[in-house]
């Protein structure tokens, strides 16, 4: 296949557009800004919140999340970036992004926020949004074994689980099992809103 018909394949793919502001109850999710680099250095630099996540290196600093905030402020991708927000103050991010073809979503949470429901409500807001925008699109995600909490988040919003398999974690630097789900809209329309 030349290069010129895989650009065109990738261009024919249907993207969700730009990333939303989304209101809940408690929460604003919002598009990243530069400004948020303190905050998110201050949450990744903690390694309870770290050693939960694939791709996230320690020690992680202010550069690092400088770094981040300008691939994901590029406009370069179609994908959403959410700053979670309680009150102004930046506590964490849900992302939906295309990694080899597949729509995934990630997220953390600050961990003096964790046990308030807190991405539950968020990851449940994106969800819903990003459906609106692109039906019929299935989305993978997963969670280290060892992370329960995730799991539950994960399965409350309709995800199931399709296997499990090694990864590599940059922070703990080491193989981790990872449980890999899939959302449908179907699953996401009959799902059991568990925490």
């Amino acid at each position: 296949m030349s290069a010129l018909v895989a650009e065109r394949a990738v261009l024919a793919t249907p993207m969700p557009g730009p990333c939303p502001v989304i209101e809940t109850a408690r929460l604003t999710l919002r598009p990243h800004r530069m400004q948020d680099a303190d905050a998110i250095a201050g949450s990744l630099g903690d390694f309870e919140v770290a050693r939960m996540l694939t791709r996230v290196p320690v020690p992680y600093d202010r550069e690092d999340g400088r770094d981040w905030l300008n691939m994901v402020t590029s406009g370069l991708k179609s994908d959403w970036h959410f700053a979670i927000t309680l009150d102004g103050v930046h506590v964490g991010v849900v992302s939906l992004e295309v990694r080899h073809g597949l729509w995934h979503v990630g997220y953390w949470l600050n961990r003096f926020y964790w046990g308030k429901g807190i991405m539950s409500e968020a990851l449940e807001a994106a969800l819903e949004r990003f459906f609106r925008r692109m039906p019929g699109v299935e989305i993978a995600s997963g969670a280290f074994a060892d992370n329960l909490a995730s799991r539950r988040v994960l399965e409350g919003r309709g995800f199931r689980i399709v296997g499990v398999r090694d990864v590599y974690s940059k922070s703990r630097a080491q193989m981790v099992s990872l449980v890999e789900m899939r959302l449908g809209q179907t699953d996401f329309a009959s799902r059991s809103h568990k925490a």
